[in-house]
């Protein structure tokens, strides 16, 4: 994706892999750290403890290069009904879209391997403290993993999220929604018909997007 518009990821990558899990994989290759698997106990725990540095390290070098996150939402020419959207949250509760008609929802496809999905969270947490209580909802639809992978992502991040994660296993619903890249997000107003979209990662909690959703909230 263009800076312009915020960068995204392609959910899946050519060659099976793709997007962080893939890059991370390469990098391994060229410089594969020592294995944590060839005794138990403290050499074990420590190999652990160097794969998980290495990777955070690694990722800490590779967000630092890329584009500010955004901050605006394009308008949709024609709003057009919002797609069904029936998934299930981290502990098997089924949500609905349709069961929020009358609330601005914000609808977030994503995958905790995709850099800037995993930096604009914090402030789809902070625009969602912000604006519950004036008519906002916020559904995050995480694409193709399980409930273990999200819920140990989301427990490192502060905010840690309070709305819902649903999960998208056969990424049925992202077909539906016709998403190309994550992290997209798209936003469905009272009245349940998509208004405005965004591709690419956007940081939710800035004045310029918040007064976007604020002219959009439910009177």
């Amino acid at each position: 994706m263009s800076s312009a518009r915020g960068e995204g990821v392609p959910p899946f990558g050519k060659g099976g892999q793709g997007g962080f899990k893939g890059w991370i994989s390469a990098i391994a290759q060229k410089n594969p750290p020592p294995s944590p698997f060839k005794k138990r106990g403290s050499g074990f725990r420590a190999g652990l403890a160097l794969i998980f540095s290495l990777s955070l390290s690694t990722l800490q070098a590779f967000a630092a290069d890329l584009p500010p996150l955004t901050h605006g939402l394009t308008p949709i020419a024609t709003p057009y009904p919002a797609p069904p959207l029936k998934l299930k949250d981290l502990d098997g509760k089924p949500h609905d879209l349709a069961d929020l008609k009358g609330k601005l929802v914000v609808v977030n496809y994503w995958a905790t391997w995709c850099p800037p999905c995993r930096r604009e969270m914090p402030s789809l947490e902070r625009l969602n403290q912000k604006l519950k209580d004036r008519g906002l909802a916020v559904l995050a639809v995480d694409v193709g993993e399980d409930a273990d992978t999200v819920f140990s992502f989301t427990g490192q991040l502060e905010p840690a999220p309070t709305f819902p994660l649903l999960l998208d296993l056969d990424s049925q619903a992202m077909q539906a929604w016709k998403v190309k890249g994550l992290p997209t997000t798209f936003v469905v107003d009272a009245q349940g018909r998509v208004t405005h979209r965004a591709v690419g990662g956007r940081e939710f909690d800035h004045d310029i997007l918040t007064k976007q959703l604020e002219a959009l909230l439910p009177r």
